[in-house]
This record gives structure tokens, sequence and C-alpha cells, in this order.
């Protein structure tokens, strides 16, 4: 298990998204019960459609980001 220690959002700065690229933010996990972290490209939709907020504690299996309760 993990928790969602900072989200980046991307900085395309003034040429913008190249065009047919999804948005990706950098989110920086921190195992639980250890000093290991975890640096992971995520959709930024696949983020808000799993309500996955800096502080939520997370799966990640299988290439997979999941919010646990």
């Amino acid at each position: 298990m993990y928790r969602v220690i900072d989200i980046i959002e991307p900085d395309f700065g003034c040429e913008g998204l190249p065009d047919g690229a999804e948005p990706c933010c950098e989110v920086l996990l921190e195992k639980v019960g250890c000093e290991s972290s975890l640096i992971l490209k995520v959709p930024d939709a696949e983020l808000y459609r799993k309500n996955i907020n800096i502080g939520c504690m997370v799966t990640y299996e299988n290439g997979q980001l999941e919010k646990t309760m």
C-alpha cells in the first residue's frame, strides 16, 4: 500500500499540449511502513475518475493505481 505524497501537473508553456497527447501527471508515492518511494506517470483523467488526490492511500499492482477505501 502507498500514500500519495504529491501530484505534479505538467507545464507545457506557450507551446501547449502536443496534438493527440493525453495529459499525464507525475504521482509521487511513498510505500507505507518503508522509506521507499515511487514516481508514476498517470493520465490526469484517470486520477479524476478514481478520485485520487494528495494524501490518499492507494495500491499499485499490475501497472494499475487504485484508491483504497
